[in-house]
């Protein structure tokens, strides 16, 4: 239990292993956003890089895939992980989350690996 409530960064695979498919993408952004829920339940505010970096990829007339991609996904997650107070590192191979992780390690942030770890607030006004 805790009487803080995170801001926690869902890090997990997004482009790995599609080849560029964007349904396969899109699944994978499925896959992270399904956290968001019980992260938000146990009183906390999950945030998912993607959320930020694919409207700023938009706006730039670029998508996923081009070579702009490198240049906005992972400098928003290094840019968020500057601001969260944790990770959950979902499973899956995926060399940006294995970099969230790292960085947040080197910043003294907890990393979660599974959503039971994620202490709950004990104080909450809504589930």
């Amino acid at each position: 239990m805790t009487d803080t409530s995170m801001l926690i960064l869902i890090a997990g695979p997004y482009r790995s292993g599609t080849d560029g498919d964007p349904e396969a993408m899109a699944a994978n952004l499925a896959y992270l956003e399904a956290a968001a829920w019980p992260v938000f339940a146990a009183g906390h505010l999950p945030v998912i890089g993607e959320w930020i970096a694919l409207p700023v990829l938009h706006a730039a007339g670029a998508g996923p895939t081009d070579p702009l991609a490198d240049r906005v996904l992972y400098p928003t997650a290094e840019r968020l992980l500057a601001r969260c107070d944790a990770v959950l590192r979902l499973p899956g191979d995926s060399t940006g989350a294995d970099q969230d992780v790292a960085t947040a390690r080197r910043r003294g942030l907890p990393v979660y690996y599974d959503i039971a770890e994620i202490p709950v607030l004990t104080r909450q006004e809504h589930p």
